[in-house]
Protein backbone atom coordinates (compact mmCIF):
# COMPACT_ATOMS: atom_id res chain seq x y z
CA UNK A 1 0.00 0.00 0.00
CA UNK A 2 1.08 3.67 -0.77
CA UNK A 3 -0.72 6.35 0.88
CA UNK A 4 -0.50 9.90 -0.45
CA UNK A 5 -3.15 11.88 0.44
CA UNK A 6 -1.20 13.38 3.47
CA UNK A 7 -3.13 16.87 3.07
CA UNK A 8 -6.06 14.74 3.53
CA UNK A 9 -5.09 13.53 6.48
CA UNK A 10 -2.14 11.91 7.88
CA UNK A 11 -1.36 8.75 10.07
CA UNK A 12 -1.08 8.67 13.97
CA UNK A 13 2.81 8.86 14.82
CA UNK A 14 3.81 6.29 17.79
CA UNK A 15 5.25 8.79 19.44
CA UNK A 16 1.58 10.92 19.57
CA UNK A 17 -0.05 7.46 20.27
CA UNK A 18 2.10 6.14 23.24
CA UNK A 19 1.52 9.88 25.20
CA UNK A 20 -1.73 9.54 24.19
CA UNK A 21 -2.84 5.62 25.53
CA UNK A 22 -2.27 6.56 29.41
CA UNK A 23 -5.03 8.93 29.31
CA UNK A 24 -7.27 6.90 28.07
CA UNK A 25 -7.28 4.27 30.60
CA UNK A 26 -5.21 4.95 33.17
CA UNK A 27 -4.94 8.78 33.86
CA UNK A 28 -8.93 9.72 33.20
CA UNK A 29 -9.84 12.15 35.56
CA UNK A 30 -11.09 15.44 34.72
CA UNK A 31 -9.12 18.72 34.88
CA UNK A 32 -11.55 20.71 36.39
CA UNK A 33 -12.23 18.05 39.48
CA UNK A 34 -9.78 19.34 42.55
CA UNK A 35 -8.64 15.85 43.91
CA UNK A 36 -5.44 13.93 42.42
CA UNK A 37 -6.46 12.29 39.38
CA UNK A 38 -7.84 15.85 38.64
CA UNK A 39 -4.89 17.95 39.20
CA UNK A 40 -2.71 15.78 37.64
CA UNK A 41 -4.71 16.05 34.47
CA UNK A 42 -5.27 19.67 34.94
CA UNK A 43 -1.20 20.20 35.14
CA UNK A 44 -0.80 17.83 32.15
CA UNK A 45 -3.47 20.37 30.08
CA UNK A 46 -1.65 23.15 31.13
CA UNK A 47 1.78 21.31 29.79
CA UNK A 48 0.11 20.41 26.57
CA UNK A 49 -0.92 23.89 26.31
CA UNK A 50 2.54 25.15 26.69
CA UNK A 51 4.13 22.52 24.74
CA UNK A 52 1.77 23.65 21.85
CA UNK A 53 2.23 27.70 22.17
CA UNK A 54 6.12 27.00 22.06
CA UNK A 55 5.95 25.31 18.93
CA UNK A 56 4.18 28.40 17.19
CA UNK A 57 5.28 30.97 19.54
CA UNK A 58 2.61 32.10 21.21
CA UNK A 59 1.76 32.50 24.99
CA UNK A 60 -0.50 29.37 26.84
CA UNK A 61 -2.65 31.63 27.64
CA UNK A 62 -3.75 32.31 23.73
CA UNK A 63 -4.52 29.12 22.92
CA UNK A 64 -8.12 27.63 22.87
CA UNK A 65 -8.98 24.10 22.48
CA UNK A 66 -11.33 23.02 19.73
CA UNK A 67 -12.52 19.69 17.75
CA UNK A 68 -10.57 21.11 14.81
CA UNK A 69 -9.50 23.88 12.73
CA UNK A 70 -13.43 24.07 10.83
CA UNK A 71 -14.51 24.88 14.82
CA UNK A 72 -11.95 27.47 15.07
CA UNK A 73 -12.28 28.99 11.56
CA UNK A 74 -15.81 29.15 11.93
CA UNK A 75 -15.26 30.82 15.64
CA UNK A 76 -13.14 33.53 14.74
CA UNK A 77 -15.31 34.62 11.75
CA UNK A 78 -18.91 34.00 12.98
CA UNK A 79 -17.66 36.80 16.13
CA UNK A 80 -16.72 39.22 14.07
CA UNK A 81 -19.52 38.68 11.96
CA UNK A 82 -22.16 38.78 14.71
CA UNK A 83 -20.35 41.62 16.78
CA UNK A 84 -20.42 43.92 13.14
CA UNK A 85 -23.52 42.95 11.38
CA UNK A 86 -23.01 45.14 8.40
CA UNK A 87 -19.53 45.41 8.48
CA UNK A 88 -16.94 44.08 6.24
CA UNK A 89 -14.87 41.27 6.11
CA UNK A 90 -11.91 40.47 3.56
CA UNK A 91 -11.06 36.57 2.47
CA UNK A 92 -9.78 34.66 -0.73
CA UNK A 93 -11.44 32.98 -3.46
CA UNK A 94 -9.37 29.78 -2.68
CA UNK A 95 -10.47 29.30 1.45
CA UNK A 96 -11.37 26.13 2.48
CA UNK A 97 -15.23 25.67 3.23
CA UNK A 98 -15.12 26.37 6.74
CA UNK A 99 -14.08 29.87 5.81
CA UNK A 100 -16.15 30.44 2.76
CA UNK A 101 -19.47 29.04 4.64
CA UNK A 102 -18.98 30.85 7.68
CA UNK A 103 -18.59 33.96 5.22
CA UNK A 104 -21.78 32.83 2.93
CA UNK A 105 -23.48 32.82 6.39
CA UNK A 106 -22.21 36.46 7.81
CA UNK A 107 -23.36 37.86 4.05
CA UNK A 108 -26.48 36.18 4.28
CA UNK A 109 -26.94 38.25 7.97
CA UNK A 110 -26.59 41.06 6.02
CA UNK A 111 -22.12 41.84 6.40
CA UNK A 112 -20.37 42.65 3.18
CA UNK A 113 -17.71 39.97 2.51
CA UNK A 114 -15.30 40.31 -0.39
CA UNK A 115 -13.31 37.20 -1.82
CA UNK A 116 -10.17 37.99 -3.41
CA UNK A 117 -9.04 37.09 -6.66
CA UNK A 118 -5.48 34.81 -6.65
CA UNK A 119 -3.37 35.02 -9.69
CA UNK A 120 -2.43 31.67 -11.81
CA UNK A 121 -0.27 30.02 -9.23
CA UNK A 122 -2.69 30.69 -6.34
CA UNK A 123 -1.11 33.94 -4.87
CA UNK A 124 -3.42 36.53 -3.36
CA UNK A 125 -2.01 39.92 -3.92
CA UNK A 126 -0.97 42.26 -1.17
CA UNK A 127 -1.83 45.27 -3.77
CA UNK A 128 -5.81 43.95 -4.53
CA UNK A 129 -5.75 43.24 -0.33
CA UNK A 130 -4.81 47.08 0.47
CA UNK A 131 -7.34 48.08 -2.47
CA UNK A 132 -10.24 46.41 -0.95
CA UNK A 133 -9.92 47.36 2.89
CA UNK A 134 -12.59 50.21 3.62
CA UNK A 135 -13.17 52.15 6.80
CA UNK A 136 -15.69 49.48 7.70
CA UNK A 137 -13.67 46.50 7.25
CA UNK A 138 -13.47 44.67 10.42
CA UNK A 139 -11.31 41.10 9.78
CA UNK A 140 -9.39 39.50 7.34
CA UNK A 141 -8.71 35.57 6.81
CA UNK A 142 -6.45 34.52 4.22
CA UNK A 143 -5.57 30.79 4.74
CA UNK A 144 -1.58 30.30 4.87
CA UNK A 145 -1.21 27.40 2.50
CA UNK A 146 -3.95 26.06 0.63
CA UNK A 147 -5.21 22.68 0.78
CA UNK A 148 -5.30 21.49 -2.98
CA UNK A 149 -2.30 23.52 -5.07
CA UNK A 150 0.01 24.04 -1.79
CA UNK A 151 0.55 27.56 -2.48
CA UNK A 152 1.80 29.34 0.24
CA UNK A 153 0.55 33.03 0.73
CA UNK A 154 2.31 36.27 1.92
CA UNK A 155 0.52 35.94 5.31
CA UNK A 156 3.35 37.54 7.31
CA UNK A 157 3.65 41.00 5.10
CA UNK A 158 -0.23 40.95 4.93
CA UNK A 159 -0.94 40.96 8.56
CA UNK A 160 1.86 43.62 8.96
CA UNK A 161 0.22 46.12 6.32
CA UNK A 162 -3.20 45.07 8.44
CA UNK A 163 -1.78 46.16 11.29
CA UNK A 164 -0.92 49.76 10.59
CA UNK A 165 -4.78 50.02 9.22
CA UNK A 166 -5.38 48.38 12.83
CA UNK A 167 -7.39 45.53 11.31
CA UNK A 168 -7.04 42.35 12.99
CA UNK A 169 -5.82 39.33 10.54
CA UNK A 170 -6.56 35.92 10.93
CA UNK A 171 -5.16 32.98 8.86
CA UNK A 172 -6.50 29.29 8.49
CA UNK A 173 -2.90 27.26 9.05
CA UNK A 174 -4.08 23.87 8.68
CA UNK A 175 -1.46 22.99 5.78
CA UNK A 176 0.79 24.83 7.13
CA UNK A 177 1.34 24.17 10.89
CA UNK A 178 4.31 21.25 11.14
CA UNK A 179 5.09 21.29 7.44
CA UNK A 180 6.30 24.96 7.34
CA UNK A 181 7.31 27.37 9.50
CA UNK A 182 5.21 29.21 11.75
CA UNK A 183 5.78 32.05 13.97
CA UNK A 184 2.34 33.80 15.25
CA UNK A 185 4.62 36.45 16.69
CA UNK A 186 6.87 37.86 14.21
CA UNK A 187 4.19 36.91 10.94
CA UNK A 188 1.82 39.67 13.45
CA UNK A 189 -1.07 37.02 13.50
CA UNK A 190 -4.17 37.90 15.97
CA UNK A 191 -6.06 34.59 14.92
CA UNK A 192 -4.85 31.49 13.64
CA UNK A 193 -6.52 27.85 13.37
CA UNK A 194 -4.91 24.59 13.32
CA UNK A 195 -6.32 20.50 13.44
CA UNK A 196 -4.05 17.91 14.79
CA UNK A 197 -4.17 15.33 12.06
CA UNK A 198 -2.79 17.32 9.40
CA UNK A 199 0.77 16.85 11.22
CA UNK A 200 0.14 13.22 12.38
CA UNK A 201 -2.03 13.76 15.15
CA UNK A 202 -5.65 12.39 15.78
CA UNK A 203 -8.52 13.42 14.18
CA UNK A 204 -11.35 15.58 16.05
CA UNK A 205 -8.51 17.52 18.22
CA UNK A 206 -7.26 21.27 17.27
CA UNK A 207 -6.95 24.53 18.93
CA UNK A 208 -6.79 28.24 18.06
CA UNK A 209 -4.63 31.10 18.56
CA UNK A 210 -6.63 34.18 20.27
CA UNK A 211 -3.65 36.81 20.56
CA UNK A 212 -3.65 38.50 24.15
CA UNK A 213 -6.08 41.57 23.80
CA UNK A 214 -7.95 39.93 21.49
CA UNK A 215 -11.52 38.31 22.83
CA UNK A 216 -14.00 35.87 21.64
CA UNK A 217 -17.37 35.41 22.92
CA UNK A 218 -17.41 31.93 24.16
CA UNK A 219 -18.37 28.91 21.35
CA UNK A 220 -19.98 26.14 23.95
CA UNK A 221 -21.62 27.67 26.99
CA UNK A 222 -21.09 25.54 30.01
CA UNK A 223 -18.46 25.11 32.45
CA UNK A 224 -15.17 27.30 32.86
CA UNK A 225 -12.73 24.75 30.91
CA UNK A 226 -10.67 26.85 28.18
CA UNK A 227 -10.79 30.25 30.07
CA UNK A 228 -14.99 30.28 29.63
CA UNK A 229 -15.30 30.23 26.14
CA UNK A 230 -15.33 26.80 25.41
CA UNK A 231 -17.29 24.60 27.90
CA UNK A 232 -17.15 20.87 28.19
CA UNK A 233 -14.96 18.74 29.80
CA UNK A 234 -11.73 18.20 27.42
CA UNK A 235 -10.62 15.65 25.31
CA UNK A 236 -7.20 15.66 27.19
CA UNK A 237 -6.35 12.10 25.23
CA UNK A 238 -6.34 13.94 22.07
CA UNK A 239 -4.80 16.96 23.66
CA UNK A 240 -1.89 15.19 24.75
CA UNK A 241 -0.92 13.30 21.49
CA UNK A 242 -1.74 16.87 19.58
CA UNK A 243 1.04 18.33 21.43
CA UNK A 244 3.16 15.39 21.31
CA UNK A 245 2.89 14.99 17.52
CA UNK A 246 3.30 18.79 17.29
CA UNK A 247 6.16 18.96 19.26
CA UNK A 248 7.48 16.01 17.00
CA UNK A 249 6.84 17.86 13.56
CA UNK A 250 8.34 21.13 14.71
CA UNK A 251 11.42 19.14 15.62
CA UNK A 252 12.15 17.56 12.24
CA UNK A 253 11.37 20.46 9.88
CA UNK A 254 13.93 21.16 8.03
CA UNK A 255 15.40 17.87 7.25
CA UNK A 256 11.34 16.65 6.38
CA UNK A 257 11.10 19.43 4.18
CA UNK A 258 13.89 18.70 1.62
CA UNK A 259 13.08 15.38 2.20
CA UNK A 260 9.57 15.96 0.69
CA UNK A 261 10.34 17.84 -2.19
CA UNK A 262 12.87 15.60 -3.46
CA UNK A 263 9.82 13.44 -3.54
CA UNK A 264 7.90 16.00 -5.94
CA UNK A 265 10.65 16.78 -7.64
CA UNK A 266 11.63 12.95 -8.66
CA UNK A 267 7.73 12.13 -9.04
CA UNK A 268 7.53 15.62 -11.86
CA UNK A 269 10.66 14.59 -13.46
CA UNK A 270 9.58 11.60 -14.01
CA UNK A 271 5.79 12.06 -15.14
CA UNK A 272 6.54 14.89 -17.35
CA UNK A 273 8.85 12.64 -19.57
CA UNK A 274 6.31 10.53 -20.30
CA UNK A 275 2.97 12.69 -20.63
CA UNK A 276 2.74 15.35 -23.05
CA UNK A 277 1.13 18.90 -21.74
CA UNK A 278 0.75 17.60 -18.16
CA UNK A 279 0.60 20.50 -16.23
CA UNK A 280 1.98 21.50 -12.63
CA UNK A 281 -0.32 23.74 -11.00
CA UNK A 282 0.91 26.53 -9.03
CA UNK A 283 4.91 25.80 -9.94
CA UNK A 284 5.96 29.01 -9.60
CA UNK A 285 4.57 29.84 -6.63
CA UNK A 286 6.16 28.92 -3.08
CA UNK A 287 4.82 26.00 -2.44
CA UNK A 288 4.66 23.05 0.51
CA UNK A 289 7.13 20.39 0.32
CA UNK A 290 4.93 17.45 -0.11
CA UNK A 291 2.29 18.34 -2.38
CA UNK A 292 1.54 18.30 -6.46
CA UNK A 293 -1.54 19.14 -7.79
CA UNK A 294 -1.32 17.86 -11.66
CA UNK A 295 -3.41 18.22 -14.62
CA UNK A 296 -3.36 15.81 -17.27
CA UNK A 297 -4.38 16.37 -21.22
CA UNK A 298 -8.02 14.88 -21.80
CA UNK A 299 -8.04 12.45 -19.08
CA UNK A 300 -10.47 12.44 -15.58
CA UNK A 301 -8.76 12.83 -12.87
CA UNK A 302 -10.97 10.42 -11.09
CA UNK A 303 -10.26 8.23 -13.62
CA UNK A 304 -6.23 7.97 -12.72
CA UNK A 305 -7.40 7.57 -8.85
CA UNK A 306 -9.43 4.79 -9.34
CA UNK A 307 -6.93 2.78 -11.09
CA UNK A 308 -4.52 3.53 -8.78
CA UNK A 309 -6.69 2.77 -5.97
CA UNK A 310 -6.85 -0.53 -7.63
CA UNK A 311 -3.21 -1.13 -7.21
CA UNK A 312 -3.60 0.40 -3.51
CA UNK A 313 -2.16 3.33 -4.45
CA UNK A 314 -4.09 6.13 -2.57
CA UNK A 315 -4.09 9.84 -4.02
CA UNK A 316 -7.00 12.35 -4.32
CA UNK A 317 -8.26 14.73 -7.02
CA UNK A 318 -8.80 17.47 -4.78
CA UNK A 319 -9.69 18.26 -0.60
CA UNK A 320 -11.11 15.63 0.70
CA UNK A 321 -14.19 18.00 2.14
CA UNK A 322 -15.94 17.84 -1.47
CA UNK A 323 -15.35 13.94 -2.25
CA UNK A 324 -18.24 12.75 -4.06
CA UNK A 325 -18.92 16.41 -5.63
CA UNK A 326 -18.95 16.85 -9.25
CA UNK A 327 -18.33 20.33 -9.27
CA UNK A 328 -14.65 21.70 -10.62
CA UNK A 329 -13.19 22.76 -7.85
CA UNK A 330 -13.38 26.21 -6.40
CA UNK A 331 -9.34 26.25 -6.30
CA UNK A 332 -8.66 25.26 -9.79
CA UNK A 333 -11.26 27.37 -11.36
CA UNK A 334 -9.97 30.71 -9.32
CA UNK A 335 -6.65 29.50 -10.60
CA UNK A 336 -7.88 29.96 -14.47
CA UNK A 337 -8.27 26.50 -15.16
CA UNK A 338 -11.99 25.65 -17.00
CA UNK A 339 -13.78 23.20 -15.29
CA UNK A 340 -12.75 20.20 -18.18
CA UNK A 341 -9.05 20.61 -16.73
CA UNK A 342 -10.17 20.89 -13.22
CA UNK A 343 -12.00 17.72 -13.44
CA UNK A 344 -8.60 16.32 -15.03
CA UNK A 345 -6.94 17.32 -11.52
CA UNK A 346 -5.30 14.92 -9.17
CA UNK A 347 -3.63 15.69 -5.75
CA UNK A 348 -0.67 14.42 -4.50
CA UNK A 349 0.26 15.12 -1.01
CA UNK A 350 3.53 12.87 0.44
CA UNK A 351 4.30 12.81 4.25
CA UNK A 352 6.47 11.47 6.83
CA UNK A 353 5.81 7.70 5.67
CA UNK A 354 6.54 7.92 2.03
CA UNK A 355 9.74 7.12 0.41
CA UNK A 356 11.31 7.89 -3.40
CA UNK A 357 10.63 4.51 -4.22
CA UNK A 358 6.79 5.08 -3.34
CA UNK A 359 7.11 8.49 -5.51
CA UNK A 360 8.46 6.55 -8.43
CA UNK A 361 5.61 3.75 -8.27
CA UNK A 362 3.00 6.54 -7.95
CA UNK A 363 4.68 8.12 -11.16
CA UNK A 364 4.80 4.30 -13.02
CA UNK A 365 1.30 3.87 -11.64
CA UNK A 366 0.15 7.16 -13.01
CA UNK A 367 2.14 6.58 -17.04
CA UNK A 368 0.32 3.09 -16.30
CA UNK A 369 -3.07 4.66 -15.75
CA UNK A 370 -2.76 7.52 -18.28
CA UNK A 371 -1.84 4.62 -21.13
CA UNK A 372 -4.73 2.79 -20.38
CA UNK A 373 -6.87 4.98 -20.45
CA UNK A 374 -5.90 5.99 -24.01
CA UNK A 375 -5.28 2.68 -25.23
CA UNK A 376 -1.70 3.82 -25.86
CA UNK A 377 0.67 0.76 -26.01
CA UNK A 378 2.89 0.96 -23.18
Amino acid sequence: MIYADNAASTRLSEHALQKMLPFLRKHYGNPSSLHTPGTFAHTTLQTARQDIADAIGADPSEIFFTSGASESNSWVIQAFASANPDGHIITSSIEHASVLNACHAAQQAGARITYLPVDADGRVSIEHLQNALTPQTKLVSIMTANNEIGTIQPVAHMAEMLHAHHIPFHTDAVQAVGHIPVDVRSAHFDFLSASAHKFHGPKGIGFVYIKKGFTLPPIIFGGKQEYGLRGGTENLPGIVAMAAALHEAVYGLSTESQRLANLVHATWQKLQKSIPDIRFNAQNAPRLPGLLSLTFPSTNGSALANLLNLKDIYISTGSACHAGNTTPSHVLTAIGLPASLAQNTIRISYGRDNTLNDADDIADALIWAYHKIHHIPV
